[in-house]
């Protein structure tokens, strides 16, 4: 969801634009905050929310002093804090429930003994979820006491017209978060909902991989082929993905030999991806020719053993060379296996998760992995990284829940050794696949990949488009990136424009200096690379970095690039931090209307036909109805000129140190 974040002031950020209002949510951190807020800011936004019919979320913070019956400021709402509670109820009957699911207990104490119950006395107040109190005794239930105490309230709106939704403590119990997600979308009348459709997919990387004694027996593809089938009773059509490397094939123990036959003889029951022939890192290979031969040699496995061919998804083993990109492995997947989807968890970075995203690169959809908190050696319950009681809670609430909570694709990375030895990861996804149908309303579907991918970049269309990175500047990039490579051969300042301001001539002159390098002219635009804007920029880093040489140590030369169309380029000052975040930025602005003026003259030089056939004057005077090729030639005159706009953007990216601005009037 798009939001706003606030700090409480003096002011309020503005609310409408022209008749229609800015948010359709307004969530208070601490709702005290609003309870407090001066007379004048307060009638403005209650006025706002009833107007457009505009919900409020507020969170109770934690209090010093502990209140008993104590009134919420100008409501007929009590409440008492600093509470240890147990036993968390949902109320079924509420209307705020979609995602969340009401009918089961949450038994036991919950988290923290900073909780704020509501005690309500009006009718517009209807209880959302509920809790005992630690110290209530089931004695107490026989004198008619009644043991439920409000956490969570949903006010009607009934008594000021403002409907909200309150809760009595953060995120500290994992089902507030659904909660949140339900209040957003109940108080927003829909317009901020999330499907309730979750896509999953699970992989099973390194197949016939794996030291002896720690890869599957027949007993455990039994039990895969078991809980596949249980899988599909309630995730229609669901298959396990199975990546191989061929070499390893009939590489362990006599047992372990039979449970590969098994595999294959089960070949049609699974989804199927190559994992490369003999398991090994694509961004090591400079040579292509070698790197197809690793892929042939595990295609012509896959044609002598049944395994099917068309899934159209490969993964490089530990995503070496999908990003950062490894030019050569893109090539060879389409040549021999004709890849048009992969995935990875480095795409923008491993951490956080939750920011993982997809992109598009020589057409080839590559989508965001997730990992599940099991490994390689990640095959004994008792030997969980942090005891079996971390991953419990990964699957109960915790991170592997919020992942299906969160996200309407997963694709999950499991290993061979996860499913033999304790079988953990058929005891994490059947948990958690139920945890799920327990607690929430989700529909769990799956597709293969191909369709995966189609069906991610539909709901995602906006991630289609690459952003390119520096390497470097991520420790686990850099380890699945060529050795062959080098961040010293990126520029260390860009001379950005505008476009006739004497860039050019600022680029011969600072190429006559022997410390200081450009790139190597481009055969169609010459002595611009134009990266960050355009087309060339889908090209790649690889293509990108061919420009400039490779400095023989790091201080001996200071490479620079000049395009003098990045200057107004929309994309370009966030493609080129993302790249460059430590590079200098040069300007050249003359007064816009004599870079207008050169611009028209340009033009005529090129014998351009609009600008040879109308004076400058008609040109940079002409409406919005105009002639197509008049309005285009218009901006180009004007819209580079209009440097507070650009500048804005720059800096928005870049500090003020590193943009040197040069003035010439």
């Amino acid at each position: 969801f798009r939001f706003k974040l606030e700090i409480a002031g003096k002011s309020l950020p503005l609310l409408t634009n022209l008749d229609k209002g800015k948010f359709a949510v307004l969530v208070f951190e601490n709702f005290e905050k609003y309870l407090h807020m001066n007379k004048w800011n307060r009638e403005l936004l209650d006025k706002y929310c009833r107007e457009y019919n505009v919900g409020i979320i507020g969170f109770m913070k934690a209090q010093e002093e502990t209140y008993v019956g104590a009134q919420l400021k100008g409501f007929p709402l009590y409440v008492h804090t600093n509470m240890a509670v147990r036993d968390y109820h949902l109320n079924g009957d509420s209307t705020v429930l979609r995602l969340t699911r009401a009918g089961e207990v949450f038994y036991g104490n919950i988290p923290g003994s900073d909780w704020t119950v509501f005690q309500p006395n009006h009718s517009t107040y209807e209880a959302l979820a509920s809790a005992r109190s630690q110290t209530y005794h089931s004695s107490l239930a026989n004198k008619g006491i009644d043991p439920l105490l409000t956490t969570v309230v949903h006010d009607h709106g009934n008594y000021d017209g403002i409907s909200r939704v309150l809760f009595g403590n953060g995120f500290q119990l994992w089902i507030h978060r659904l909660l949140f997600l339900d209040a957003i979308s109940f108080l927003s009348h829909g317009k901020l909902s999330l499907p309730l459709q979750r896509f999953i997919l699970i992989d099973i990387d390194d197949i016939f991989v794996g030291e002896k004694s720690t890869r599957m027996k027949p007993a455990d593809v039994m039990a895969l082929l078991n809980a596949q089938a249980r899988i599909k009773r309630t995730v229609p059509g669901f298959r396990f993905n199975l990546g191989f490397s061929g070499k390893f094939y009939h590489k362990g123990t006599s047992e372990e030999n039979t449970g590969d036959d098994m595999l294959i003889e089960h070949a049609d029951e699974f989804w199927w991806f190559c994992h490369m022939w003999s398991h090994s890192q694509p961004h090591l290979f400079e040579n292509i020719t070698a790197l197809e031969m690793e892929m042939k040699l595990n295609r012509e496995f896959a044609k002598k053993h049944g395994i099917p061919l068309d899934s159209g998804y490969s993964v490089a083993p530990h995503h070496s060379g999908v990003y950062p990109v490894h030019e050569p492995l893109y090539e060879a997947w389409k040549r021999v296996w004709n890849v048009r989807v992969t995935s990875t968890e480095e795409y923008p970075h491993l951490r956080p998760a939750r920011l993982r995203r997809g992109f598009i690169h020589r057409n080839i959809m590559v989508l965001p992995r997730q990992t599940c908190g099991l490994y390689t050696h990640t095959i004994f319950l008792d030997k969980y990284p942090g005891g079996p009681e971390k991953l419990e809670l990964s699957i109960k609430g915790g991170e592997l829940f919020h992942l299906f909570v969160y996200n309407p694709v997963n694709i999950f990375m499991t290993h061979l050794s996860n499913y033999g030895n304790d079988r953990l990861a058929l005891y994490t996804f059947e948990s958690v696949i139920k945890f799920v149908q327990c607690w929430t309303n989700l529909q769990l579907v799956t597709l293969p990949p191909l369709q995966l991918a189609d069906k991610y970049f539909q709901t995602y269309p906006e991630e289609s488009d690459p952003v390119w990175m520096n390497p470097c500047n991520d420790k686990r990039h850099r380890a699945i990136w060529s050795a062959a490579k080098s961040c010293e051969q990126l520029p260390k300042f860009l001379v950005i424009g505008p476009q006739k301001t004497g860039t050019t001539a600022l680029y011969t002159f600072l190429s006559m200096h022997p410390a200081i390098v450009s790139n190597y002219p481009s055969p169609e635009t010459f002595e611009e690379v134009q990266f960050f804007n355009g087309r060339n920029y889908y090209k790649g880093l690889d293509w990108y970095m061919n420009f400039f040489p490779v400095p023989k140590n790091s201080t001996d030369k200071y490479l620079f690039e000049k395009s003098a169309t990045y200057f107004d380029g929309d994309l370009v000052p966030m493609r080129a931090h993302a790249l460059l975040p430590a590079a200098k930025i040069i300007t050249i602005l003359i007064s816009p209307i004599k870079r207008a003026y050169s611009w028209y003259q340009h033009m005529r030089g090129h014998k351009d036909p609009t600008a040879l056939n109308y004076s400058f004057q008609e040109i940079v005077t002409t409406g919005d109805r105009g002639h197509k090729a008049l309005r285009e030639l218009r901006n180009r005159c004007l819209m580079p000129g209009m440097y507070a706009q650009h500048l804005d953007r720059w800096l928005s990216y870049y500090s003020p140190q590193q943009v040197r601005i040069n003035y010439s009037t």
